[in-house]
């Protein structure tokens, strides 16, 4: 069975040093499938980091090819109608920002809206907590 990673959870498997012993564990069980616009999440947070002087010019880059080849195998919901209402919806009912219900409506699309049992990977506390509350199955890395 696959999981929905959102790019808190990406990010953490593209940092040199940063991805544990548990997020190596889910992304072996459970192939990722991650929201149409997760990759350029990560890429802002790869750029902050690096213009923050927490990456190295070497490790920036070391970053960007690991995300780079697994957006290149994983699945990606895409942007789609559904995916817009569903954002739209979650904001009326979630105290969410645009982001964060873009990547909610992605896990909700991919779990065809019946999110019991089914895993959402993230280390966002806020958005695993709203994911919590619509039923998914929440853990972090």
């Amino acid at each position: 069975m696959s999981a929905f990673w959102d790019s808190s959870a990406v990010l953490h498997l593209c940092v040199p040093g940063r991805a544990k012993g548990r997020a190596k564990s889910i992304l072996q069980s459970a192939p990722p499938v991650i929201w149409w616009g997760t990759p350029v999440e990560v890429q802002s947070a790869l750029a902050r980091l690096k213009r923050q002087g927490a990456l190295s010019e070497g490790a920036y880059q070391a970053s960007r090819e690991r995300l780079a080849a697994m957006m290149a195998s994983w699945k990606q919901v895409q942007p789609a109608g559904l995916v817009r209402d569903l954002a739209m919806d979650a904001l009326e009912r979630l105290p969410l920002k645009a982001a964060d219900a873009f990547q909610l409506a992605a896990g909700l699309a991919w779990s065809k809206q019946k999110p019991r049992g089914r895993l959402f990977v993230s280390n966002d506390v806020h958005l695993s907590s709203c994911a919590r509350e619509l039923g998914f199955e929440v853990t972090g890395t």
